[in-house]
């Protein structure tokens, strides 16, 4: 059975040779340019940034966004094969009025993707990605003649101005002093080459691991544990401090201990708090689906959490709003605004290395610093009726809970939280539950099994 093509607020996903072809990208291009034209002072000459992760199929959808932009009079500002971070900090300092990145994140190499920015850097907010996405469907394009039609440029400099400004919040002298021997896992992505030079800029003894970006991913992209024991016995073997392992497209960063033991996506973001907290005070973002080890961090250091719907861009955009310092998504992912509002590993793993230089620990002692507690997730096939009522009669049932219905619904106890949601783009139900034991998880997780057995 043919999969379906995933159009969303996020941009589109699908299969090469199954449901993404040249011909939808084109029209994507399309409908993206003629929605930035909208934007725009009437005649005002237009560009738009484009970068991709590795998968051979990258350079034919460049090909054909790039087209797209093209015929609707947009110039086009070719960065080659970078990480998505770096997409979005060039489109700032080249001015563009957006950009976007080939990409897939963490799926199959069989997939790819088209992902829009806005010249903020940040993804469209849901109404201006309905705006696009109905363009692209009555194709309502505005089409130019042949004088008119846009140019593409190259710019190599992407690697070397992400690193610059990575290097710019931190002390990269204190990390060179450690010489910390790093383990670096880049999937045969983008993020291998920005990488490894961001590590040699902090003083760091590289292991690389699946280092050309070949978009061959070497094991299955998604930076879990169960895809990365080789990297954590790469971290045994070479005796090295910390492990790192990078998705795709470099925005999202996962680790193993210096024992090789994998910590958790979950940590990234804690770890990087706890470093930012150190230093400056403040506010952090982070969404609801993330471990409440983030407000443990914030808590002692005397600051909050700011709590978004899932979702990069709502937590970017809290975070612009407030003025945080620190913030992201429990899957590994960091945001620093004084780098971009996204999600970036680099940042990720310039933190953690800066929080183990300054207080001369191992990432093991620093993880039982921070504690922890049991998170369990979880999906099921729901629609839009089912899903509401099941949530529905989750809150009859727990109605002392403190209540968040900004996404779905979240539900906070004295001894954990459970978050219950849907997608836009499927019918199906996200059960995320944190808890101080495992008992306790099991106890809501069962609560949702048995309103299921007892739905119509």
């Amino acid at each position: 059975m043919a999969r379906e093509l995933i159009l969303s607020i996020s941009g589109m996903r699908g299969v090469i040779g199954e449901n993404l072809s040249p011909e939808i990208a084109a029209a994507y291009g399309c409908a993206f340019g003629t929605f930035l034209k909208g934007r725009a002072q009437p005649g005002a000459k237009l560009a738009v940034c484009i970068g991709r992760d590795s998968r051979p199929s990258g350079q034919m959808l460049f090909s054909a966004v790039a087209g797209g932009l093209c015929s609707v009079g947009v110039d086009v500002i070719d960065l080659s094969i970078v990480s998505t971070p770096g997409v979005g900090i060039m489109l700032r300092r080249l001015r563009c009025a957006g950009g976007v990145v080939i990409t897939a994140s963490h799926n199959p190499v069989e997939y790819n993707g088209i992902k829009l920015l806005l010249g903020n850097g940040i993804a469209p907010p849901r109404p201006l990605a309905e705006k696009i996405t109905a363009i692209y469907f009555d194709r309502a394009f505005e089409l130019c003649d042949s004088l008119a039609c846009g140019h593409v440029t190259s710019n190599d400099e992407t690697d070397a101005v992400h690193v610059e400004k990575v290097l710019a919040i931190i002390d990269a002298d204190s990390i060179a002093r450690n010489k910390f021997k790093v383990v670096l896992d880049s999937v045969n992505g983008a993020g291998a080459g920005v990488g490894r030079k961001l590590l040699a800029q902090l003083g760091c003894d590289v292991v690389a691991m699946n280092a050309e970006p070949t978009g061959v991913f070497a094991h299955t992209p998604e930076p879990t544990a169960e895809n990365l024991g080789d990297l954590c016995e790469k971290v045994k073997q070479a005796a090295a401090d910390i492990g790192f392992a990078q998705d795709p497209d470099a925005d999202r960063l996962a680790i193993a201990d210096e024992k090789g033991s994998y910590i958790g996506e979950e940590y990234t973001l804690a770890l990087a708090a706890k470093h930012v907290f150190s230093k400056r005070t403040g506010a952090a973002a982070a969404n609801l689906s993330t471990s409440r080890m983030i407000d443990d961090v914030a808590t002692a250091a005397g600051g909050r959490v700011i709590r978004t719907p899932v979702g990069e861009a709502n937590v970017a955009e809290a975070m612009i709003k407030n003025d945080c310092i620190i913030g992201g998504e429990g899957n590994g992912g960091v945001i620093d605004l004084r780098v971009g509002p996204i999600r970036d590993s680099l940042v990720a793993m310039a933190m953690v290395l800066q929080l183990m230089a300054d207080t001369k620990k191992t990432i093991s002692e620093l993880v039982e610093d921070i504690g922890g507690y049991h998170m369990v997730k979880t999906k099921f096939a729901a629609d839009e009726q089912q899903a509401n009522a099941i949530i529905a009669r989750f809150r009859d049932i727990f109605a002392d809970a403190k209540i968040d219905t900004s996404d779905g619904c979240r539900f906070d106890f004295d001894d954990g939280w459970v978050h219950l949601r849907t997608r836009n783009t499927e019918p199906i139900m996200r059960a995320i539950v944190e808890t101080q034991t495992a008992d306790a998880a099991a106890k809501y997780l069962q609560a949702v099994e048995k309103i299921r057995g007892e739905l119509p």
